[in-house]
């Protein structure tokens, strides 16, 4: 039986994806977006948010192991991480498979993305949100940093894209000079911040901006890369510190840990250089 097919943009009106849906599982429209969770024939659940992708059950293991296992692996003794946006529960899931984590404070302003996954995807936090070192505020993440005084050994901004032919989205306020102050104010000596950096092919720029907002407020910044097919391919994150750099070869500590995506391989494959120029 054939199913309808759905457009999702990748990147406005530029790229996009048609896949087949078997099921619309979830819909609601918050005071902040539109929520929708398909089941697809090719990516299994997907999660959308204004129409845009945010991650599919086939590959957000490759997403969210980059984003998050690849600074933490580098910070064995890891005690507290903060979690900007991440409402869909796949950050934290990847922060409490490390025993040495004592505290996560996770910031979401939409709290229907929170109850939105819980229902339809609950195999994705994987029974992190019932986690006891997991605090859950549901507010504006540029108010909460600006308060905020207890120091992370990792921040995590698992923020939307800031698209080029819209405007105020709920990410603009993170992309700014002042919100990465307050978050190098909060970060440990040897502390490390990571944010996903949008698709390295079809809009490099992205990473380059990000990169160079970075430049003005941390003393040490670098990206990688990680493959995710449900976001075009090659997806970006950019990182900063104070001082401390991530390894370009797998740390010892992944051994201890559960990993879908990453190994030797795919770690290194990360600090490798990529051109398409």
């Amino acid at each position: 039986m054939d199913h309808p097919e759905l457009r999702i943009p990748i990147r406005g009106d530029k790229f996009s994806l048609n896949v087949s849906v078997k099921a619309l599982l979830h819909h609601r429209d918050t005071e902040f977006q539109t929520i929708d969770i398909y089941d697809t024939d090719t990516f299994g659940k997907a999660l959308l948010l204004d129409g845009h992708i945010q991650f599919t059950s086939l590959d957000e293991h490759a997403y969210h192991e980059s984003l998050v296992q690849i600074p933490l692996l580098n910070l064995p003794n890891a005690k507290r991480a903060l979690v900007i946006g991440g409402g869909d529960g796949g950050v934290i899931r990847e922060l409490c498979k490390h025993p040495s984590i004592e505290r996560v404070d996770m910031v979401e302003i939409d709290p229907g993305v929170i109850e939105a996954c819980k229902l339809a995807l609950p195999e994705l936090n994987a029974g992190a949100f019932e986690d006891s070192r997991v605090k859950v505020h549901v507010e504006d993440a540029f108010a909460f940093v600006k308060r905020a005084f207890e120091p992370y050994d990792l921040i995590v901004a698992d923020s939307t894209d800031v698209y080029e032919d819209e405007e105020g989205g709920l990410s603009e306020a993170l992309f700014t000079d002042e919100f990465y102050r307050d978050c190098l104010r909060l970060m440990t000596e040897d502390g490390l911040l990571v944010t996903q950096a949008d698709n390295l092919v079809f809009c490099p720029y992205s990473l380059e901006g990000i990169l160079s907002l970075f430049g003005r407020i941390f003393p040490k910044t670098g990206a990688y890369q990680g493959l995710v097919p449900s976001f075009g391919g090659f997806s970006g994150f950019a990182w900063a510190s104070k001082g401390a750099s991530l390894s370009p070869t797998l740390p010892a500590l992944a051994s201890d840990i559960p990993l879908r995506y990453l190994n030797e391989t795919l770690y290194s494959f990360a600090f490798s250089s990529l051109s398409f120029n």
